[in-house]
């Protein structure tokens, strides 16, 4: 879907909001930014990335913090999107048995894939706008579905992103207590031609990243705020935890 097409979705949201788009330099991320710019629903659109001018890095609270602070003093924040996940990276790759299991790959999956987005979470949900709709939502992975898992393997990235949709349903519990028409939710995104899934995808149907956030975009838009704390595919359909 062309992002200056009229009809790309976000109608739902009040006009004239912030948006913030973490790990914009990645496939989805970027292309979530040039949606979301050509779409001219929002007054400001924030692309966070490691290396930029806030000295952003999802392992570090500080850097959040300072982009928390920068968001902050913008217009009303409507649209928080997290891009960002590591199923592979040197020396780190998805086991196939426990006895490819290691410590360190373990505790650097669950830094980037729960970790991170926990601390997001904690600066940022309570900067969301609580007049109108408003949506934090982080991209998971449909291996992360506890009961949909009937293959094994991968154990870093499937628990660390296990990990990631139980925070996202607790946060969004004490969410609605503060801002009833605010929105926190996990999202499958699908298989989509990034370095993510490159390695792992020869055979798989891949959607751009352009179509990606474009669906997923359109999925956010048609949720209301009784979907908070739920867990859904690039098509809108429920995942299983």
């Amino acid at each position: 879907m062309d992002p200056s097409d009229p009809t790309l979705p976000l109608h739902s949201f009040p006009p004239s909001g912030s948006a913030l788009v973490v790990g914009a330099r990645g496939g989805i991320g970027g292309a979530m930014v040039e949606a979301l710019t050509a779409s001219g629903r929002f007054a400001r659109v924030v692309g966070a990335h490691r290396g930029d001018a806030f000295g952003f890095d999802l392992e570090d609270e500080a850097s959040i913090e300072r982009l928390a602070a920068h968001v902050r003093d913008g217009p009303p924040l409507r649209l928080v999107l997290v891009c960002t996940g590591l199923l592979h990276a040197d020396g780190i790759a998805p086991e196939k048995s426990l006895r490819q299991l290691e410590a360190e790959a373990l505790a650097r999956a669950f830094a980037i894939n729960a970790t991170g987005p926990a601390l997001l979470m904690k600066h940022l949900l309570p900067l969301l706008s609580r007049d109108g709709k408003a949506v934090f939502a982080v991209l998971s992975a449909r291996v992360g579905s506890i009961g949909d898992n009937q293959l094994g393997g991968w154990h870093a990235y499937r628990a660390s992103k296990a990990a990631l949709n139980q925070l996202v349903r607790t946060a969004a519990i004490e969410l609605r207590r503060t801002a009833p028409s605010a929105l926190c939710i996990a999202l499958h995104p699908g298989t989509v031609d990034t370095a993510l899934s490159a390695p792992f995808a020869r055979d798989a149907t891949r959607f751009t990243p352009m179509r990606a956030a474009a669906q997923l975009l359109q999925v956010i838009d048609d949720l209301q705020p009784a979907d908070t704390g739920s867990f859904h595919d690039w098509r809108g359909a429920p995942v299983p935890w």
